[in-house]
């Protein structure tokens, strides 16, 4: 049997409590910032949660300032099993590298005035090695074509999300992070188009994101993605306000473990 997608779990830190946000509206577009959930419990409890479970390739998003010390908590409560992004440069890099995370994700250091800078990618690649360094391609749709955002994704980049990018950026990651912005936080199913293109087209481990709000949507994921792409649930599991049970979601079969 095939490798099984896996679900990766997430911790999106605002203001230093974990929640879950509507994607796009951060920088208040849309009618200002729009939250889906605020949760009780601090970020270690659920990364102590999700290592309990099996869980691991997770990722603790910091969403802004003011998120550090949760994210740290997060971090050093599982260590080695999460991923931590947002905010990450070639200055702190190695740093939340030592308080525990398995990878960096990087999304807006590297692009600047719209367009990627390959020279800092290359120096980040090379500074934590590519094993440990996530690229962030989270994109929304344009004229037709995805095109990766940046600035907790309130800024259109010129790089679009297709087969030639994907291949020419694997040299500098082991792994893609890629949420569909447009359904993103809105429980209101995933976006096939992009799904089935990661999925033809990503010639490293892909981890897809948005608008999950089903058990069918995880059985698409699964059956359109080829084993290929992994996925997260935020909004619309149970632990965060939805009604997809995540007892469930743990316990879905997997064929392969990471």
């Amino acid at each position: 049997m095939g490798r099984q997608a896996q679900f990766r779990p997430c911790i999106d830190l605002h203001d230093g409590r974990v929640k879950q946000i509507v994607g796009g509206t951060l920088e208040g577009a849309d009618g200002g910032l729009k939250t889906n959930f605020v949760a009780e419990h601090d970020s270690a409890y659920f990364a102590r949660m999700y290592s309990r479970d099996g869980l691991s390739g997770g990722h603790v998003i910091k969403l802004g300032s003011g998120n550090d010390e949760a994210a740290r908590s997060a971090l050093e409560a599982a260590p080695g099993t999460l991923q931590l992004g947002g905010g990450v440069t070639d200055e702190n890099a190695e740093t939340w590298l030592s308080y525990g995370a398995d990878k960096v994700i990087v999304t807006s250091f590297v692009f600047a005035d719209g367009e990627l800078k390959r020279d800092r990618l290359s120096r980040l690649s090379r500074l934590v090695g590519r094993e440990h360094l996530t690229l962030d391609l989270s994109c929304r749709m344009r004229n037709g074509a995805y095109l990766v955002v940046t600035d907790r994704w309130s800024r259109f980049s010129s790089l679009p999300v297709e087969r030639s990018v994907l291949e020419d950026l694997a040299e500098f990651a082991s792994e893609y992070l890629i949420h569909a912005v447009d359904v993103e936080g809105k429980r209101c199913g995933i976006d096939a188009k992009l799904l089935n293109l990661l999925a033809e087209s990503a010639p490293i481990p892909c981890v897809y994101a948005g608008g999950v709000a089903t058990f069918d949507d995880v059985s698409t994921i699964e059956r359109e993605g080829g084993g290929r792409i992994d996925y997260t649930v935020g909004s619309a599991l149970d632990i965060f306000g939805g009604s997809m049970s995540y007892a469930e979601l743990v316990k879905r079969p997997h064929r392969e473990n990471r």
